[in-house]
């Protein structure tokens, strides 16, 4: 394997975000870092005006910036590890392109961890959600804040078992390069993103495998909220299909490794019973019978909401249900 510079490499994944790109970089290249640090952009067949934008900063910072351009959108998990595989650093870090750091010294404090604990595999921080509405910066949820120690069951747990914030956010953390792609040699399937549209999840939980995890409690991102994007999708099935490729992985890995206690058992059925709420508001019988497919391949048990659930879902109840939950929002608009 090709040894890695002793730089940083930060991950910037884009597509048509031509309004929000120029502040992701601007707070990339803010950076106060005794090591050097270079920009990989991967800009996805952009229809707007992302890749001028980029182009324009390449021309400023032409020794910090290269940009991988796609004629056509590959996707986000493919240009994700497209990016991975073109990175010269020894630490990679990532920021989408219409999210933002909020703190200059981000990748100074995440290197020294890292440089003085050779056991350590990455370093994650808090972060706050930003309204794309208001402009207002807000903790995430009401969860409390995380801690340097494990939490209960450890890191591989916690990263496959997520509550109502990724145990790892990793738009927030830097992380060693070898280490991932070696994870990427040994267990490709897992970085297939035919097989799992998804990117975090894995890496995360391959870092943490083979070393421990830091954390410094102070938010670094500033992570973009309340419009479409690919974990926040608007559309009942394409919300239904995200959250089914994500439960897959994780029930994947866990399978793999030989994960199984009672921490994931709940956590399938919850998210068995988050699949068929999103098959019942779309009223497609189709994600109903994916949903249900997937909870017996997955050799998950029913619990209430699940056998709620199912019953809602009966022929003619689904019908009279959902008519139900219309006048309801109707109802709700209009007052």
């Amino acid at each position: 394997m090709e040894i890695k510079e002793d730089i940083i490499s930060v991950i910037v994944c884009t597509y048509n975000q031509e309004d929000t790109i120029g502040r992701t970089l601007d707070s990339i290249l803010s950076q106060r870092c005794h090591l050097p640090v270079e920009i990989v952009i991967g800009e996805d067949g952009s229809t707007d005006g992302t890749l001028a934008v980029c182009q324009a900063y390449r021309e400023k910072h032409p020794d910090k910036i290269r940009i991988l351009a796609r004629q056509t959108n590959r996707g986000f998990v493919s240009n994700y590890f497209d990016c991975l595989r073109a990175c010269r650093g020894k630490y990679v870090a990532d920021c989408a392109g219409d999210d933002f750091w909020t703190d200059e010294t981000k990748l100074e404090q995440q290197s020294a961890i890292l440089e003085k604990n050779a056991d350590v595999g990455i370093v994650h921080t808090d972060w706050l959600r930003y309204d794309v509405q208001t402009g207002e910066l807000v903790p995430p949820d009401e969860s409390p804040r995380r801690c340097p120690l494990p939490p209960e069951g450890g890191w591989e747990r916690a990263i496959l078992t997520p509550a109502s914030r990724p145990a790892i956010h990793l738009c927030t953390a830097l992380y060693r390069n070898e280490w991932v792609l070696q994870a990427m040699q040994e267990y490709p399937r897992f970085f297939d993103p035919e097989a799992y549209r998804c990117e975090d999840i894995q890496i995360a939980f391959f870092l943490a495998r083979r070393g421990k995890v830091a954390y410094i409690d102070h938010p670094t991102l500033a992570y973009s909220w309340g419009g479409e994007s690919i974990s926040n999708p608007q559309d009942e099935e394409k919300q239904f299909r995200f959250w089914a490729n994500m439960t897959r992985l994780s029930f994947d890995l866990a399978d793999t490794f030989g994960i199984a206690d009672r921490q994931l058992d709940t956590f399938l059925q919850r998210r068995i019973h988050k699949l068929l709420m999103h098959a019942f508001r779309s009223g497609n019988p189709d994600l109903r019978k994916e949903a249900l497919r997937l909870q017996r391949e997955m050799h998950i048990a029913d619990n209430r909401q699940t056998l709620l659930s199912k019953f809602l879902m009966l022929p003619g109840v689904w019908t009279v249900m959902r008519h139900v939950r219309n006048a309801v929002k109707a109802n709700k608009i209009s007052t």
